[in-house]
């Protein structure tokens, strides 16, 4: 049996990263990965500017001002934001400008109105500054030709901001992945429909779908398929066509109609592992065909979820280059006994909060599915130990 870390090492290095771009709306990009490098085709500020309420002027007609000793300079202009004109600048002059506003060349500081006498036609200025005070120079924020974000980066709000600034609207995005679950037993029914005798309603697909579809993965294909080898086959090919990973349930075990591995095989398919190192869900089988991974779990609830848990936002991370799917593992104090001791390694759910981590059920059977409602994590137990209170152990939280 190999060990987990080393099934997704082996399943990571037969796939790569999905580099196609799309371009969307600026106000439809926040929260994707960033396709290209943006690089700034403008400088920010464009112009001149002032920081406050004031005055433009030179900085060297108000030395020595204070206020027994103000300096009085004529009001030769006044400009708003928005405003731009060209004021011609002359010793003794100043133009009374707003915050944001153009700055008229010549003039090299801006000086606060709170500093001076509020003038109209003269102004009395009350302190002395320096070249630069209140005074934003163009390219002060971004300058022409600067990379301003790398691809890849996840965009977030103050991104957003950024963009704007940069007067872009259209902005280049990493595709989304699709991902297509294909259900497979002929015991299995969909929810809507009357339940016959013997079957029972499929239930992983929809934890699996929500999970995926939470974070922005696109499920185009969501199928039940019965265990007809021939079907089966067409199934897989139909979610493959439209997906950039397949995962599947049920079918991967030793039974009569575990299809599932002789169909791969038929297909094509290079099986990457099976049979690792945990239960529940020992017979999980990771394999590639034509450049896409494809995840066959188990057809027990809590089995199936907790390897995709493992597998898949690994997986889906690295094809996309986005961390943010990655999932969080820490550690934490065991509340309760756990008493069983398991030949392999172990996913037990379990439900984490402030560095402590508690049993909500003390039944763990992969098929039970009810008391995965009071879970947020499983604890990730090595083979052989024997868990008591307040041990430390390592836990996964669910994505």
């Amino acid at each position: 049996m190999k060990e987990l870390e080393e099934c997704l090492e082996a399943l990571l290095a037969e796939v790569k990263p999905i580099e196609k771009t799309e371009y969307v709306a600026l106000t439809d990009s926040c929260d994707r990965i960033l396709g290209e490098d943006i690089v700034a085709q403008m400088m920010i500020p464009p112009y001149p500017k002032s920081a406050m309420d004031g005055y433009a002027l030179r900085a060297e007609d108000t030395l020595g001002a204070d206020r027994e000793h103000p300096v009085t300079l004529q009001v030769v202009g006044e400009l708003f934001a928005g405003d731009c004109a060209e004021i011609p600048c002359r010793g003794g002059c100043a133009v009374r400008v707003m915050t944001g506003s153009y700055v008229p060349e010549g003039y090299d500081a801006v000086i606060r109105q709170e500093d001076t006498d509020y003038g109209e036609k003269q102004v009395q200025i009350y302190r002395s500054v320096t070249a630069g005070t209140n005074y934003c120079c163009v390219g002060e924020d971004i300058r022409e030709g600067e990379q301003i974000l790398a691809r890849g980066i996840h965009l977030r709000a103050l991104h957003m901001g950024l963009l704007a600034s940069l007067g872009i609207h259209k902005v280049p995005v990493c595709e989304r992945i699709k991902s297509s679950i294909l259900s497979t037993g002929s015991e299995l029914m969909a929810p809507g429909t009357p339940l016959l005798p013997g079957k029972i309603y499929n239930s992983i697909a929809y934890m699996l779908r929500a999970s995926m579809e939470r974070q922005g993965i696109q499920v185009p294909f969501t199928e039940i398929c019965g265990d007809d080898k021939e079907i089966l086959k067409k199934q897989l090919k139909k979610a493959l066509d439209v997906a950039d990973i397949v995962i599947t349930t049920g079918g991967v075990s030793v039974g009569k109609k575990d299809l599932l591995p002789e169909v791969l095989e038929e297909l094509g398919a290079k099986k990457i592992f099976s049979h690792a190192n945990i239960q529940p869900g020992t017979p999980t089988i990771g394999s590639v065909l034509d450049g896409k991974a494809i995840l066959s779990l188990s057809g027990n609830p809590y089995a199936a979820y907790a390897n995709f848990e493992y597998y898949f936002w690994e997986l889906a991370a690295y094809l996309t280059q986005d961390a943010s799917l990655k999932v969080r593992r820490t550690y934490a104090v065991l509340s309760d006994p756990y008493p069983k001791v398991n030949k392999l390694r172990r996913f037990v759910r379990a439900y984490a909060e402030e560095g402590r981590v508690t049993l909500p059920t003390a039944v763990h059977a992969s098929s039970v599915l009810s008391n995965m409602r009071d879970c947020n994590c499983f604890i990730d137990i090595e083979p052989g130990r024997e868990l008591h209170p307040g041990d430390e152990v390592k836990i996964q939280y669910f994505k």
